[in-house]
């Protein structure tokens, strides 16, 4: 058994834990308390798989962009503990809500906050972690916005609300030197995003933040290439996606990359 999960590989063949770089669904999982409502969350099958792969049962999980839940609502079906961020309040409260109460062995936190600012870790530390005899986290989730492709609220702080792509990049550096510093050395860090167009020229958002993890000593591991199919939105928009990238000289996004780092 791998020292940070609980495969057991004595029956390695009939697990379902996926190991190829290329992860194919065909529709979003409908379980529990996840739901497809809010525009932008990802679909349970990756923090799923995330948590499988890289914790144990009662490690701790920290999504630094919680948005509606989908990770802590996957940290209590895999009985695992959970930090969650989100600077909009209303989507902290709906998923308090949602939550099961914390029991002896397992807790869910989650609170309003700016994840690019400092207190906001130092308070992970002082104020959630050493109250439940911890000391570092087991695994960070970061599924930020794509730079300004949605504006997710009118909140100066709001990632999606940076005017360049440097100020961008430059605040999810602070994302993940703040969640370097509460996750255990030897542990796992994934960024869940994806490309952009800005006038008609591709911005590589992915390969950027990549690159700016790995400029803080983060070690890559792992680049995944995420599709779902079975996506309504986009299903019902195929045709006349297809039609205009015919027309000009782009190619249609069908992916999502999942770059795995280790904390060294």
């Amino acid at each position: 058994m791998p020292k940070f999960n609980d495969i057991d590989l004595k029956n390695w063949k009939q697990e379902t834990v996926l190991t190829d770089s290329l992860w194919l669904f065909n529709e979003r999982a409908k379980y529990g308390k996840h739901e497809g409502s809010y525009h932008g969350n990802f679909i349970p099958q990756i923090p799923h798989q995330l948590i499988r792969r890289y914790t144990k049962e009662n490690d701790a999980v920290l999504d630094c962009f919680l948005g509606s839940g989908t990770t802590a609502f996957e940290c209590e079906e895999l009985n695992r503990n959970c930090i969650g961020i989100d600077i909009q309040e209303e989507l902290i409260e709906k998923v308090k809500n949602k939550l099961n109460k914390d029991t002896e062995n397992h807790f869910s936190y989650v609170f309003t906050a700016d994840s690019t600012q400092e207190s906001t870790y130092t308070k992970i530390v002082n104020d959630i972690l050493l109250q439940h005899n911890k000391q570092n986290v087991q695994l960070v989730i970061l599924h930020p916005p794509y730079s300004d492709i949605i504006k997710f609220s009118d909140k100066e702080k709001d990632l999606s609300n940076c005017k360049t792509l440097k100020e961008f990049i430059d605040n999810f550096t602070k994302v993940v030197n703040g969640v370097k510093n509460v996750l255990e050395k030897d542990r796992y860090l994934a960024i869940v995003i994806g490309d952009k167009y800005t006038d008609g020229v591709l911005i590589p958002l992915g390969f950027y933040c990549m690159y700016a993890t790995q400029k803080l000593g983060l070690t890559l591991k792992a680049t995944i290439v995420k599709n779902i199919e079975g996506n309504r939105d986009k299903l019902n928009k195929q045709a006349i996606w297809r039609y205009r990238a015919l027309s000009s000289d782009y190619y249609i996004f069908k992916h999502e990359y999942i770059f795995i780092f280790k904390n060294k």
